[in-house]
């Protein structure tokens, strides 16, 4: 089992896949008490080249590689860092929005579940606030705690809204009065599903790793903003800004080279091909690492139904892919189905309260979602009036 969680780390360091090294051989013509020693050597020999190994790598690498929990083996923690647990760092919740209607409906779910959780066992939620970079204040100022930033000027952001949010970030965290001494970067569309603990430990924030963020298989475009003297390419984490807990320290360093680099990059025309609607993604990812900063990466973090079919040990929900199903069940992705919930079906309007639960047959995450965006509506005053 070490040695298997030995190789995947370097995998994942290198590439994002895991690796396993240890097939089943056939034995069965061994005799039992053969098979006991030779598997008990194994394991024993097999143990201390490890652990010597391990230990070595330590010492002498300069970037550890962490993993938040032994039960979620992205990445090896170190043990130093499994025991920095102690007093309670509260984080405050932070995410860049629009006053558009499709954006404030997400905020109020969002505002809901983040009430719900904050005060429970096992929570470490501060503060929150919406980074609204509309330039002015809208009809959500007194429901949702919210900083107004300005938005990029006419033209830089070419139709690609998400151009903003770094730029938010940098005014945010230069004018706002930011209490916790950490930050999670949080979208509208995400649910808490339960209470979040600060998943950061040390140095290293904690953040989400998506499989569609390969710097890997892009190494020439990165390199246009991540130069070979800055280190190997797998420096560049997979991952995006949201959901990160970060030190705000860190993030006050990173967030100006990460405003300036998605820019550059939009600016790109073959990076602006390349990476499309993730272009921002793989933005503060290069920032991240121009700056020597690389996070946990912590797959426990989120579930996006309709992909991911269970709630497991996972901290939210993020509905940003269409669910369509039939009545039997069936997904139908990309075709849209007798049942559905696809937040692009409310872009001028709020969903309607108590939305049908889907057929028998769908995953738990997207009922669990559905079940939620319920609750929230029937409970949030005013919903069908905004």
């Amino acid at each position: 089992m070490l040695l298997v969680l030995m190789f995947r780390m370097e995998k994942i360091s290198v590439g994002g896949e895991n690796l396993w090294v240890i097939g089943k051989k056939n034995m069965a013509k061994a005799s039992s008490f053969l098979l006991v020693l030779i598997s008990l050597g194994f394991f024993l020999a097999t143990y201390n080249l490890v652990t010597s190994v391990i230990h070595n790598q330590r010492r002498e690498s300069s970037r550890e590689l962490i993993e938040e929990r032994s039960q979620d083996p992205v990445i090896q923690m170190p043990n130093e860092l499994k025991r920095s647990r102690g007093s309670k760092r509260p984080f405050h919740v932070a995410l860049t929005a629009t006053d558009a209607p499709y954006s404030k409906w997400q905020c109020r779910i969002m505002y809901y579940w983040y009430k719900k959780m904050k005060n429970r066992k096992g929570s470490e939620m501060g503060g929150f606030t919406r980074v609204l970079h509309s330039g002015s204040a809208d009809d959500l100022m007194e429901e949702i705690p919210t900083f107004v930033v300005d938005p990029l000027p006419d033209g830089m952001d070419q139709g690609y809204i998400v151009l903003n949010r770094p730029w938010a970030f940098v005014q945010w965290l230069e004018k706002a009065k930011i209490e916790e001494e950490y930050i999670l970067m949080a979208e509208p569309d995400h649910v808490f599903v339960k209470p979040l603990p600060n998943l950061s430990r040390g140095n290293y924030p904690a953040a989400f790793p998506f499989f569609y963020i390969k710097p890997s298989e892009h190494e020439r475009i990165i390199r246009k903003f991540y130069p070979e003297e800055n280190g190997p390419v797998t420096n560049v984490d997979p991952i995006g800004n949201s959901p990160v807990i970060i030190q705000k320290s860190q993030l006050e360093k990173i967030a100006p080279t990460w405003m300036n680099v998605s820019i550059k990059m939009k600016k790109d025309p073959e990076t602006d091909k390349a990476f499309g609607w993730v272009l921002e993604m793989y933005a503060y990812a290069i920032a991240s690492a121009l700056h020597g900063v690389q996070h946990i990466l912590f797959k426990d973090f989120m579930i996006q139904p309709p992909w991911d079919l269970k709630l497991g040990k996972t901290y939210i929900i993020h509905y940003t892919y269409g669910c369509d199903y039939s009545l039997k069940g069936e997904l139908t992705y990309g075709k849209i189905g007798e049942w559905r919930f696809d937040k692009r079906s409310y872009l001028r309007d709020p969903p309607p309260r108590n939305l049908s639960l889907p057929p028998p047959g769908v995953p738990e995450s997207v009922v669990t979602l559905v079940r939620m965006v319920n609750e929230a509506t029937a409970n949030i005053p005013g919903w069908d009036s905004r």
